[in-house]
């Protein structure tokens, strides 16, 4: 019996080894960049400076839910988008200032 017991152990606990380990090393680290991603979305405000996952640049200038508007460019042109679409919120600096 204690060597069935011993022969169970040693097939499982590499098993149960992996799962933890990959829990660690893939899942909790997504875990956290999702709830960061979340935060930042749920804190944006009028007038932050921003970048979309498609590159651009802009201010929003109004949000409605899940929708944002942004100025883009010297021309002020507005451009409507997902709130999802927005990948972070950047620091303003005179040199960055560009918009």
């Amino acid at each position: 019996m204690s060597q069935e017991l011993a022969t169970i152990l040693i097939q499982v606990v590499p098993f149960v080894a992996i799962i933890v380990l990959f829990y660690f090393i893939l899942i909790r680290p997504q875990q956290k960049k999702d709830k960061a991603v979340k935060e930042m979305l749920a804190a944006l405000k009028t007038g932050d400076r921003i970048t979309t996952i498609g590159g651009i640049f802009g201010k929003v200038v109004e949000l409605k839910d899940d929708v944002v508007t942004i100025e883009v460019g010297a021309d002020k042109t507005k451009l409507v988008l997902a709130r999802w679409a927005i990948r972070s919120v950047d620091e303003v600096n005179a040199e960055n200032d560009l918009i």
